[in-house]
């Protein structure tokens, strides 16, 4: 056993606990009678403490030029490089990903800060004509102020990273409140900005629950936008206080991603896609393939496969090497996921592999449930629509391409869609018309570049795109200047017919 980190608050560029005193637990997934970390349980006058120092900070920083912030924000990237190997243990043990998954997460962070630290020199407006004489146009961005970025386990680094260095690059200043799953993880990537040189205040971190911090930030006057990930349940919440107070909102929330497999696709290509994108970080990613529809001249063999490969998965500890699929992140998750299996048996599904907490060979201590294929499902049923968040894939039988696009959006759902094919006239209908933010040909429904936008449609999302250039629009306000150097008055519009 480790010794257990004790995590505290970052505020105004000191290290403090939660004024009450109190605190919480971040235990091993794989094993719960390891204690990986203890953190604040903090509560409204630790956030208030927070805004205040990041609203006195932010006054200085939005004056520092973007190109020397995007120096610091290299400084981030170079020392998640150097610490990539510590933190993707810790997360291992902190949040139960499998090793190789845990590098692959730190690993975005750190593209997220080479790829952000270049925005400081390309923080781009425009230029454009005036329509009338003597005058000049122009556009330029300019930061929105204090930003709550509120982030979920399943990615502790790369997504905190995703919000906080756009925000940052942007003349930002930033509270992050990670969940209380993944505390430890957080602390390491403050320390990370502090040893950068970002001035204290910019960067604040409060550790607590949702229903006390995560509202506190999402309600407090001093916050100008709150960057969400999460539930789409939850979501719908922040959003409405947000909408209520003038407050701009990001949101990135739920998925029920499919994978479409059509009678002419590569069959064993497909097969990897479907086995990675529904059992990869133990099918709890946003982008997860929780629905296969299967083209029913396939679909028989493509299912014996599937089977044969599922039993093949090695679940087991996340720090272990050979490990495939890791436990579910805590009790409350592997008590969801069990529940959905009475759900699909009282709809009619049938459990083809799994179905069941999985115990013994040393599993007995941890969060564990088997790898599971439901079959006879269909697409009305509650875990064809439903985001389930573990290692749960459904079979769905479609008798055309068409048929196959219509089940893929009949979900409240929107964010990642992967068709295989060897038709490139379907390949461009399904980019037209499957309705979801991504839309992947001949690969998986998992897996983003953080030079591409991020995000879905429907209860996915609200409009806005993670990663890319696209985010800039979020953590930016667009500002149009004129300059009329004619010496008199021009009136667009009247003066110019």
């Amino acid at each position: 056993m480790n010794t257990p980190l004790t995590c505290l608050n970052y505020i105004d560029g000191k290290w403090v606990p939660a004024q009450s005193g109190s605190i919480l637990e971040s235990r091993n997934p794989t094993d719960w009678r390891e204690l990986v970390a203890t953190a604040p349980k903090s509560d409204i006058a630790d956030v208030d403490a927070a805004v205040e120092a990041a609203r006195r900070a932010y006054k200085t920083w939005r004056l520092v030029p973007a190109p020397v912030r995007g120096e610091m924000i290299h400084r981030v990237g170079e020392q998640l490089l150097r610490r990539k190997e510590e933190l993707a243990h810790l997360m291992s043990r902190e949040m139960g990903k499998p090793l190789a998954e845990a590098r692959g997460d730190v690993q975005e962070g750190i593209d997220c800060a080479f790829y952000y630290a270049s925005e400081g020199r390309r923080l781009f407006g425009q230029t454009t004509p005036s329509e009338l004489g003597d005058k000049f146009a122009m556009t330029i961005r300019a930061p929105i102020g204090v930003c709550a970025l509120i982030t979920p386990w399943n990615f502790p680094i790369a997504i905190p990273c995703w919000k906080s260095l756009p925000a940052l690059v942007c003349g930002n200043a930033i509270i992050l409140k990670p969940a209380k799953d993944a505390p430890a993880c957080a602390v390491i990537l403050t320390q990370i900005f502090e040893a950068a040189g970002i001035p204290p205040g910019v960067v604040n971190l409060v550790h607590g629950g949702g229903e006390t911090v995560g509202r506190a930030l999402t309600e407090h006057p001093g916050i100008n936008l709150v960057s969400f990930t999460g539930s789409s349940e939850t979501g719908s919440e922040v959003a409405s206080i947000c909408g209520r107070a003038h407050k701009r909102v990001c949101l990135e929330m739920g998925g029920k991603n499919a994978q479409i497999v059509m009678e002419d696709a590569d069959l064993d290509l497909a097969l990897e896609g479907a086995l990675w994108g529904a059992f990869g970080t133990t099918g709890q990613r946003c982008t997860a393939t929780s629905r296969l529809i299967l083209h029913r001249d396939i679909k028989a063999e493509f299912t014996a496969k599937l089977l044969a490969q599922t039993r093949q998965l090695r679940l087991g500890p996340s720090i272990d090497p050979h490990t495939d699929v890791g436990p579910l992140v805590n009790a409350a998750q592997l008590e969801r996921v069990r529940n959905y299996m009475d759900v699909a048996k009282t709809d009619g599904a049938k459990v083809l592999i799994g179905g069941n907490v999985a115990k013994g060979d040393g599993l007995e201590h941890g969060f564990f449930f088997q790898p599971t294929l439901l079959d006879h499902v269909t697409p009305d049923m509650r875990v064809a629509r439903e985001e389930i968040f573990g290692p749960v894939a459904v079979l769905i039988e479609a008798a055309s391409f068409e048929e196959s696009i219509q089940i893929l959006n009949n979900t409240p759902y929107g964010l990642s869609s992967s068709v295989y094919t060897q038709s490139v006239n379907r390949a461009f209908q399904a980019m037209r018309d499957i309705e979801a933010g991504i839309t992947y040909i001949n690969g998986p429904t998992s897996g983003a570049e953080v030079h591409l936008p991020f995000g879905g449609v429907k209860a996915t999302g609200n409009g806005h795109r993670e990663a890319g250039s696209a985010v800039l629009d979020v953590f930016t306000d667009w500002k149009t200047i004129y300059v009329d150097f004619s010496g008199r008055l021009q009136r667009a519009q009247i003066d110019n017919r």
